[in-house]
């Protein structure tokens, strides 16, 4: 089901949507047949983020300058409108203010305008990429990324590991401050989530959230719904949560050194782990560990199916992938099942009428995508699209049977030929 604050698209942002299940609301998908295989469309970018869908035919691509960021100069972003078969740019932004460095978010508005956060900036802009309103957020740190709420105002928030972050609620038409910024109770790297007018944030040690009230003009708190996922354990801090009906879903340990790939970036020695935190009780919550490597690290959440209640997990600094069946009456995970030698470390697609995952499998030679079979984990269909570095941010879907692929230095359209 589309979100309400979001243009009713296949794909108007980030995984879809503020919950992050990295799925399209249509049941379409690839269906990819026996016989059939991939085959792409490559093109070279520079900074390279996301690809979000407007109207039929609508593509667009988020980018950020690299070089002035590798000499601790200024940066900037920049929005194309792209053609959606060949990837030719048909319109493109200005340069647009942005300043420290860290990938940033694009979303297609109910209204109709692109938003887009990147460093410390938040711009507007019409669908022919023309910029109508900006606003500079108010800590001098790059911000990475935003939601929509239900009743369309934007939140974002800087990235931190050790000062606690604020958050910034902003008017879509005004893009103006909507209220008084509130800090949270800790530091923050993960981006936000959100499910209607709640807002879910993953701090360095716990998680918690929010509630927009705009008849109280702001983020109220929930004192009753926190859930300390460090402990006493020696693990670093979680990355983006998935919202399902019933639970919470991240992934911690992700502090990592990624620079080309995040394969042995792990910092901290132990297994990275997958957690889960009722939305009704912040006390009714598991942990288990992905796959018990030591050194395991992640810097994306994991991917969640409710339809077919199966997720996966993945630690990328030792190339596992794993999937299970979760009982959520019995709170149990039943394996289903696991590659070893497996890149992984993207946002992923799952097509939950089609039974589809779109994954990328990072290789000496370069990235590769795949597509698995949700209940077998059996490879579908795969193909290289190159580039030196291993995604780690974000793919969409197509308009048909097709989707798009983006790291820091290509972009693809991947179809059955």
């Amino acid at each position: 089901m589309a979100d309400p604050g979001y243009f009713l698209s296949l794909w108007p942002a980030e995984d879809g949507g503020p919950r992050r299940l990295q799925a399209p609301w249509s049941e379409r998908g690839l269906a990819l047949r026996p016989g059939e295989r991939l085959q792409a469309v490559v093109r070279s970018i520079r900074g390279g983020t996301m690809t979000v869908l407007g109207g039929p035919g609508e593509l667009f691509l988020l980018t950020h300058s690299m070089v002035r960021s590798n000499l601790g100069l200024p940066t900037t972003s920049r929005v194309e409108r792209l053609d959606p078969d060949t990837l030719r740019t048909v319109k493109r932004s200005p340069r647009l203010p942005g300043g420290p460095m860290w990938p940033g978010g694009m979303a297609m508005h109910a209204n109709g305008s692109l938003y887009v956060v990147y460093g410390r900036w938040a711009h507007r802009l019409d669908r022919d990429c023309r910029p109508t309103g900006s606003l500079e957020l108010p800590v001098p740190r790059p911000y990475n990324s935003f939601v929509v709420l239900d009743d369309g105002v934007l939140v974002t928030k800087n990235l931190s590991q050790r000062e606690p972050s604020r958050l910034t609620v902003i008017d879509p038409e005004t893009m103006r401050p909507a209220c008084a910024d509130v800090v949270c109770p800790e530091a923050t790297v993960a981006r936000l989530s959100a499910a209607g007018n709640v807002v879910y944030v993953v701090g360095v040690r716990s998680i918690f959230r929010y509630r927009w009230e705009r008849d109280r003009e702001g983020l109220v708190l929930d004192d009753d719904w926190r859930f300390d996922y460090v402990g006493t354990t020696r693990q670093s801090w979680g990355w983006d949560v998935v919202l399902d009906d019933r639970d919470a879903w991240f992934m911690d340990n992700g502090h990592h050194r990624y620079v080309i790939s995040m394969i042995g970036a792990g910092v901290v020695p132990t297994p990275n782990r997958l957690i889960r935190v009722s939305l009704a009780d912040a006390s009714d919550h598991s942990v288990v560990e992905i796959c018990g490597v030591p050194g395991g690290s992640i810097t994306n959440p994991p991917l969640v199916e409710p339809s077919r209640r199966i997720v996966l997990g993945y630690d990328s600094a030792n190339r596992r992938l794993r999937a299970w069946r979760h009982d959520r009456d019995a709170d149990r995970l039943a394996p289903l099942w696991e590659k070893r030698e497996f890149g992984c470390a993207s946002h992923m697609i799952a097509w939950p009428g089609t039974g589809e995952v779109a994954v990328n499998d990072y290789r000496r030679r370069g990235e590769e995508v795949v597509v698995l079979d949700l209940e077998s984990g059996e490879e579908r269909g795969r193909v290289r699209i190159g580039g030196l570095s291993q995604g780690v941010v974000f793919p969409a879907v197509g308009f048909g049977r097709d989707f798009y692929w983006t790291t820091f230095l290509r972009l693809a359209r991947i179809f059955p030929a």
